[in-house]
């Protein structure tokens, strides 16, 4: 018995000691093998997972875009307030996809990335064939960007438009105001100031947005620097533009806001958006899960469009008006245009007060940004941003009558798509469960070795002490008799024989 306890004292022994250097083992070395896996499966390179899906991005994007309806258009001619009721949403299914990928000895790529836009009417509550009050935006914009000139100047452009039947507001559809319209304004203000707007033929707010790229992004491929992986190396040839006052505000910052370098913190991100014409930065607000995978998630700061009175290194891009919106004119061919958080969430409520009919809401209208910190990509997010027209009355063009100065919201739209389905499973089992198996693992290993090594030892103790309980005891220990005692029967029967023969 002593010697089977010996032999599964020693068996747990080894097995705790064999616990405790798999436990150290993969705690020291797992985190290495998860950094190379992950290393090598986010950079820019044909045989990293990540590639295919950078290329042609694979997870469903829906553009979502609510129009703001005019309903007291006379009214606003005279001078009364706003009233503005949302429609839609109108849904269009978003396809992105990358062309002319060409790879520099430089460890940058660069690509042209196109946009395709499909309307979902299951999803949409009405059709691009609802007509919708708004502003006539070339009218009115043209109208404020050339304030300045000559009065015959403006003169001439109001008689030109009385002859056009131009009015400050006009009743199109909504296919009309995204793709485009046939405008005989366009010539007009063409021959009569030339070079005020630089295009002909149609005009549409997202014309240029469908079946077209974003400009010729070079980014880092991380091959040699993981830490610089789709960071923008340069936007259409230029490390910087030229829209703003300031250098800082010119710089191109971060990634093409598709994805990020891995192992981030939670602090920040940054990316270039051109359609904002600027880089834009979000900050953490918390941690959480998309479907089990871990999560960072970002959020626009309070000053991300703030003006520099409240916020001085915006003060680049100014000129400002109120806090909330960004004046992008610079970037949008002049035209007073700004954009903003959706009912001018997060800015000046002057801005909320000057229209009925806007309700800004965190839930509904703040942007964010779900992102998986170990690998830099993003799980789920929704990018919303709003269009308003700058509208005033503008001496000797008597259609803008007397339109006090307000900054009009035009529309919103919400761009949205989460990773799910068959990209989400592998993505969830080589880059979250893979690592989180070797992490637990290295826990239980090192959690099984103590009591196995206590075990063993017990079990060791226990068998030593049994074997010399049994053991003989030393000779030396047995050398005198003990000496007699009267219930010994022998020395009674002796003693009895010796008095029976006495008395004989």
């Amino acid at each position: 018995m002593a010697a089977a306890r010996r032999s599964v004292s020693v068996g747990l022994g080894l097995a705790g000691v064999l616990c405790a250097l798999l436990g150290v083992c993969l705690l020291l070395v797992g985190p290495v093998i998860v950094k190379e896996q992950v290393v090598k499966n986010v950079r820019i390179d044909p045989s990293s997972i990540s590639f295919s899906m950078w290329k042609d991005i694979p997870v469903p994007f829906y553009m979502s875009v609510h129009f703001f309806e005019v309903l007291n258009p006379k009214e606003v001619l005279q001078g009364a307030k706003p009233v503005l009721n949302e429609r839609g949403p109108f849904v269009y299914r978003e396809f992105r996809y990358k062309t002319n990928i060409t790879f520099h000895d430089n460890d940058t790529v660069s690509f042209l990335e196109y946009r395709k836009l499909f309307f979902q009417p299951h999803l949409s509550n009405g059709s691009e064939e609802e007509y919708i009050v708004v502003p006539n935006i070339l009218m009115m914009g043209a109208a404020v960007m050339v304030e300045n000139l000559p009065t015959f100047v403006k003169l001439l452009l109001s008689g030109a438009l009385a002859g056009l039947k131009q009015q400050a507001f006009m009743n199109r559809t909504v296919g009309e105001i995204m793709w485009g319209y046939e405008d005989p304004l366009i010539d007009a203000i063409n021959a009569l100031v030339p070079g005020l707007i630089p295009f002909k033929g149609k005009f549409g707010l997202f014309m240029e947005f469908n079946n077209s790229d974003s400009g010729l992004f070079t980014v880092n491929t991380g091959m040699k620097n993981i830490s610089r992986v789709h960071i923008v190396d340069s936007w259409n040839g230029l490390k910087k533009v030229n829209y703003w006052r300031s250098d800082e505000c010119n710089m191109i910052n971060g990634t093409a806001g598709e994805m990020w370098p891995p192992f981030m913190s939670p602090t920040s991100l940054e990316f270039y958006s051109p359609d904002a014409c600027r880089s834009m930065t979000l900050v953490y607000e918390r941690s959480g899960k998309f479907k089990g995978v871990p999560t960072y998630r970002f959020v626009a700061p309070k000053t991300l469009f703030a003006n520099g009175t409240d916020y001085p290194p915006n003060e680049g891009f100014c000129p400002c008006m109120q806090s909330g919106i960004l004046n992008v004119s610079t970037c949008r061919l002049n035209a007073p245009m700004f954009i903003s958080h959706p009912h001018f969430y997060n800015a000046d409520p002057a801005l909320v007060n000057a229209v009925e009919g806007l309700h800004p809401s965190k839930d509904h209208h703040a942007l964010f940004l779900d992102v998986h910190p170990m690998t830099g990509i993003p799980m789920n997010c929704s990018i919303k941003l709003q269009l308003n027209l700058y509208l005033k009355q503008v001496s000797g063009i008597i259609q803008t009558g007397k339109i006090k100065p307000v900054v009009l919201p035009l529309l919103w739209f919400a761009e949205s798509g989460s990773i799910e389905g068959s990209v989400l499973k592998q993505f969830y089992t080589n880059l979250v469960l893979i690592p989180s198996v070797l992490d637990y693992l290295q826990y239980i290993f090192l959690g099984l070795s103590v009591p196995l090594i206590i075990s063993a030892a017990v079990l060791m103790a226990t068998s030593q002490r049994t074997t010399a309980e049994k053991s003989p005891r030393h000779p030396a220990t047995q050398s005198h008799p003990p000496p007699p005692s009267e219930t010994t029967p022998l020395l009674h029967d002796a003693g009895t024989l010796s008095q029976d023969d006495a008395e004989a």
